[in-house]
């Protein structure tokens, strides 16, 4: 495999957990947010039980998602298989 391949294949592994990272960063975000002030968010969701297990689970999936991420990026860069399989 040429070298020029391996080198393109690093860098788009790393932008996707970029993205990934970003990602979970956001829902976590989201889910504090929700967690935090669910006055806000009353008027969408009528059922109080259903938004707070939905904040509860938005932020849990959110920290996973940024977790996966950063190690994802971390595997890339060091170009460990052991990271990216994670």
């Amino acid at each position: 495999v040429p070298m020029g391949i391996l080198s393109c294949m690093k860098y788009l592994m790393f932008i996707f957990n970029v993205l990934v990272f970003a990602g979970g960063t956001c829902l976590a975000g989201v889910g504090v947010w929700v967690a935090v002030d669910p006055s806000g968010f009353q008027d969408i969701v009528a059922a109080r039980a259903v938004l707070s297990a939905g904040a509860w689970l938005l932020l849990a999936v959110g920290i996973a998602l940024s977790l996966l991420g950063f190690l994802g990026c971390c595997g890339a860069l060091r170009r460990s298989r052991p990271l990216l399989l994670l």
